[in-house]
């Protein structure tokens, strides 16, 4: 996989950028706050028809400005795509060859990317909503109908929860019955999220164990385990996990319309990871946080390249000076010469890597990107 070409029209400081991309690693170098992120958000936002640093679409268009779009043109094993996003105050469009797509399940997975930036290294030590969301995007990527039931959960999720909230204190006849209609449709949908997640993970693992057992020069065992909030394991046929969900939701019933909100289920559950059996988020030292996070972003890009057959496009932003030499090497080492990568850097003193001497430079400033021969 591999982008070609990228246009960018009224995108965050960006009034008007086209970009010829013939390397496999580019490098993008620049001050603070002119335009590097910019221009990784905008391969993101491409790939995700969403930014990974605002929830607000407005915040992408430039000042003053009615819309903004971004372009591509990206070569596939399968054959070349042009992908398009435009973001306006009307909403967002997506397009594939020139074609709209209805539903954002039908667009995600055209362009894989995986993103590491500096608070990727907070994955471990953060807070579980940012594994979820981890697991969320990367299983997105591959599997289309995954996100159409991660969609169709949340719905369900934000309809029973505005119903509990009217439950209280006294619930009427009609609320009970509407409840038990939505539990069940909750546990259905929580269903077909958790069975995803623990094939995901299943596939997952080996990939990261390996590569962390590399980073660790053989002295560390890593190990992921999703820990979920009803009672199920993976060994679990669908059927059994939703009655096991619903049996959860029923036992938490009183406590969830006191409170006004859902207490089990897939928007709880954790991923637990362990280093030598103990568990990182909490025992591990900032350097096994590090490298533990660092081996799951590799690990999902070995995953993806082995389930659709070609590697993503891989963004580093600004995380090169995040880590220490030997991590760094490990990273430049393993994408050298197969994913292709964008790197955004102040400046590389310290970097001392075969893999960047090969990079095509260019340099942020204003809004403008220009290469650097």
């Amino acid at each position: 996989m591999h982008i070609d070409t990228l246009y960018l029209k009224q995108f965050r400081n960006y009034k008007q950028m086209g970009l010829d991309v013939d390397n496999t690693i580019n490098l993008i170098l620049g001050e603070n706050a002119q335009g590097k992120t910019n221009m990784m958000e905008a391969v993101y936002v491409l790939a995700f028809a969403k930014s990974h640093r605002t929830s607000k679409d407005k915040e992408l268009i430039q000042w003053e400005e009615d819309f903004a779009r971004i372009e591509a043109e990206i070569s596939r094993k399968t054959g070349p795509l042009s992908l398009e996003v435009i973001i306006s105050s009307r909403g967002k469009k997506t397009k594939v060859n020139g074609l709209e797509q209805r539903k954002l399940s039908e667009y995600i997975g055209a362009l894989n990317v995986v993103m590491f930036a500096p608070e990727d290294l907070n994955l471990v030590k953060g807070g579980p909503q940012l594994r979820r969301r981890f697991i969320d995007m990367e299983i997105g990527q591959i599997s289309p109908v995954y996100l159409h039931n991660l969609t169709l959960y949340q719905r369900v999720l934000k309809q029973r929860n505005q119903l509990l909230k009217n439950m209280f204190p006294v619930p009427d006849h009609e609320q009970e019955m509407m409840l038990d209609v939505l539990t069940d449709q909750l546990a259905r949908a929580a269903a077909q999220v958790i069975v995803r997640r623990f094939s995901f993970l299943r596939m997952l693992a080996p990939w990261s164990q390996d590569i962390h057992r590399q980073i660790s020069r053989e002295k560390e065992e890593l190990s992921l385990t999703y820990v979920p909030t009803a009672e199920v394991s993976e060994g679990m046929d669908l059927s059994m996990i939703e009655e096991k969900v619903k049996e959860k939701l029923m036992q938490n019933r009183q406590n969830e319309i006191r409170r006004g909100v859902t207490l089990s289920g897939p928007h709880r559950d954790e991923l637990s990871l362990c280093i030598n059996n103990k568990e990182v988020q909490t025992f591990g030292s900032q350097g096994q946080q590090r490298t533990a996070a660092l081996s799951l972003k590799l690990a999902e890009i070995e995953l993806i390249n082995d389930n659709i057959g070609e590697y993503p496009i891989l963004l580093l932003d600004d995380v090169l000076s995040e880590l220490d030499n030997h991590r760094q090497s490990h990273l430049l080492h393993a994408i050298e010469g197969k994913v292709q990568t964008f790197v955004t850097a102040t400046g590389v003193n310290g970097v001392e890597h075969q893999t960047l001497k090969k990079a095509s430079t260019y340099y942020a400033e204003a809004g403008t990107l220009r290469q650097v021969k």
